[in-house]
């Protein structure tokens, strides 16, 4: 159990930095806008108050400290990710990384923001309030797969550092 919890912590969180590494990519080569964590903080914020958001989350009220608590989330959604996805391929997928089962999973995590983040947010299911509800779902699409790559190339290193 405690080879998961720190497989899982170093791995999600080293998927996660490789998916926000995408993300600036995406923002500087691509002009293409980034998520905004301190909305997810906010939305987290109303949710633990009690509140109910109607409409998009950037009319509500700001909650104090958001953004951490956004980026908070970000990067422990990322370490529960992993922690799911090493739980289900078992230890001998770290001390033998393959990348299919990464990929598969990254584009099967794409169903946590179509069905919670994107509607708590005030997008709708899928990005289906979004001006280009397709256009947002490939890219979420690619971030998750870009998610699994990061879940592949963390197992690797720590494969390598821990010999």
């Amino acid at each position: 159990m405690t080879n998961l919890l720190s497989n899982s912590l170093v791995i999600g969180i080293g998927a996660t930095v490789f998916m926000d590494i995408w993300a600036l990519v995406q923002k500087h080569v691509f002009r293409v806008k980034a998520l905004d964590y301190g909305l997810v903080g906010r939305w987290v914020g109303h949710l633990a108050l009690g509140h109910r958001i109607d409409g998009h989350i950037s009319s509500a009220a700001i909650i104090p400290n958001e953004r951490a608590l956004g980026w908070t989330i970000h990067y422990l959604t990322g370490v529960v990710f992993a922690a799911t996805f090493l739980a289900i391929m078992r230890e001998d997928w770290i001390l033998s990384p393959v990348i299919a089962p990464a990929l598969l999973f990254g584009a099967v995590s794409v169903l946590a923001p179509f069905l919670i983040l994107q509607p708590g947010l005030g997008a709708g299911i899928a990005a289906s309030r979004t001006p280009k509800p397709n256009v947002a779902r490939a890219r979420s699409l690619v971030t998750h797969l870009m998610f699994g790559l990061g879940l592949y190339l963390s197992a690797l290193a720590l494969k390598i550092l821990t010999g």
